[in-house]
């Protein structure tokens, strides 16, 4: 999860450089970064389809591969465009494959302290980044753009050892047919009698699934039905179109505010380190009794929080200025990131967790594609980072205030409905009663007449009885 996270914001320490070499525009270099993230997030419903097919562990290994392959294949690029398939494409598709397995492990592992486990995982991405944009000036200022590329995809490599440390839960599928006869008869000893003894009557009938079966199957569309699932996925439709764009070019802004490059870099590293620590630190509150079952309200504030730094970004003029901007940046990233995922589990359930980040990713890469681009679109037209800053700002901020009314929404008709389901369960039970006590009152009232009956007809037939036992005529003594 932290290569897959911080890759696409510590390659941005390249950005400088590369687009003077190419000579290409700062929207044509923010492509690189919006093409690798929303690669990564429209490789979800391939990537979730997958971890059900043959679980977390091979997939990991291959998008580590994969991305390690892209990022080697960037060093002979001779153009632009060859960047956007090499870093944005295939590289990306490589960490969608890291990302998803990721995701749904943790949620597998964890329940009672579920929100901590997810915050203490997003935290790899602070880690990493920490580390590796000084690292990538470092590799810049020795070895150029190319030959930083070349080592960077060496070690992505460690992503495929990192997924081989995946450990499955549950038993093993027994593969051979002398494992499954034997877990058969674990389990049912003359279910594989019957089978062994007389296998041309057991008939196991084969049905064929189409495409689209097995693709809903993987993927539960029902979830477009889901009201709270839907309130998410608008609201992080929006809040994703400015969320990226301001890490792309924080050190591109700080460079040009005159700043230099080993210290612009840094800028990125004090927000990692504050996000490290805030990632799990938010995860530990959310896990709290009070903040747990309102975990919706929190989530929305952080981005709220989120869109005020942005707003406040631009009255840092000095290098001091923008290392308070990245604190608070890195504290409300950071609590934006842990919550990400814990809030849509909260809403959809464990079960149906996999299908819905699947879902949410392929939908999210849309504004990630089009947000870090439409911001330098602003920086090209305006010639000044501010507006791109206030631009993302007001696009958080709306979309915590929707969240947090769709929300309320969301939680007062559950209650509705919760309120509406009990009323008709208690009339239910209440005619049932009813129905039950007409017929116990009709049975009484037949067992009365039919005793009534009884009495007038037995008295008559008891003295003819006792006539004939005394004069052995039905006479009346």
């Amino acid at each position: 999860m932290g290569f897959s996270y911080a890759f696409s914001k510590a390659v941005t320490v390249f950005y400088k450089e590369i687009q003077e070499f190419f000579g290409a525009s700062y929207s044509e270099i923010a492509w690189i970064s919006s093409l690798l993230l929303a690669v990564m997030y429209a490789g979800g419903p391939v990537s979730s389809i997958l971890v059900n097919r043959y679980g977390s562990r091979p997939v990991v290994m291959f998008g580590g591969l994969l991305s390690g392959i892209g990022m080697i294949l960037a060093t002979f690029s001779t153009s632009i465009i060859q960047l956007y398939i090499c870093i944005g494409i295939v590289a990306g598709f490589g960490f969608s494959m890291n990302l998803q397995p990721s995701v749904i492990v943790v949620g597998q592992y964890f329940l009672k302290n579920r929100p901590l486990a997810n915050g203490l995982a997003m935290a790899g991405s602070p880690v990493v980044l920490s580390t590796l944009a000084p690292l990538n000036q470092f590799l810049f200022d020795n070895y150029g753009w190319r030959g930083s590329f070349l080592i960077l995809g060496a070690l992505l490599f460690n992503c495929c050892a990192a997924g081989a440390l995946f450990r499955p839960i549950g038993p093993n599928t027994p593969k051979t047919k002398k494992d499954k006869d034997k877990a058969i008869q674990d389990e049912d000893p003359e279910k594989v009698n019957i089978s062994l003894v007389e296998p041309s009557k057991v008939v196991i009938p084969e049905e064929k699934e189409s495409c689209m079966t097995k693709f809903t199957r993987a993927l539960d569309l029902t979830l477009f039905k889901h009201r709270g699932f839907m309130i998410y996925l608008i609201g992080n439709v929006v809040m994703f179109i400015g969320f990226y764009a301001p890490i792309v070019f924080l050190a591109a802004y700080g460079k040009h505010l005159g700043v230099d490059e080993y210290s612009s870099a840094f800028l990125l590293s004090i927000l990692a380190m504050v996000d490290m620590i805030a990632r799990p630190a938010t995860g530990l509150i959310a896990n709290t009794k009070w903040i747990r079952p309102r975990v919706q309200y929190f989530f929305s504030c952080s981005i709220i929080f989120n869109g005020i730094c942005h707003l406040m970004c631009p009255l840092a003029t000095g290098y001091l200025g923008l290392v308070v901007y990245s604190v608070f940046f890195g504290l409300a990233f950071g609590m934006v990131c842990s919550q990400i995922f814990e809030t849509l589990m909260d809403l959809v359930g464990a079960k149906r967790f996999s299908s819905a980040v699947g879902l949410v990713t392929i939908v999210e890469c849309v504004p990630l594609l089009l947000g870090p681009p439409i911001g330098g679109a602003i920086v090209d037209t305006f010639g000044d980072y501010k507006y791109m800053f206030f631009e993302c700002g007001a696009i958080l901020v709306a979309a915590g205030l929707f969240l947090f009314v769709g929300n309320f929404y969301n939680y007062r008709m559950l209650r509705k409905e919760a309120e509406a389901e009990s009323r008709d369960q208690k009339e239910d039970i209440e005619m049932k009663d009813e129905q039950n006590l007409k017929k116990h009152d009709y049975d009484q009232v037949s067992t009365d007449e039919k005793a009534k009956n009884d009495n007038e007809v037995l008295p008559a037939k008891d003295n003819s009885e006792k006539c004939e036992d005394v004069n052995g005529s039905g006479h009346q003594c």
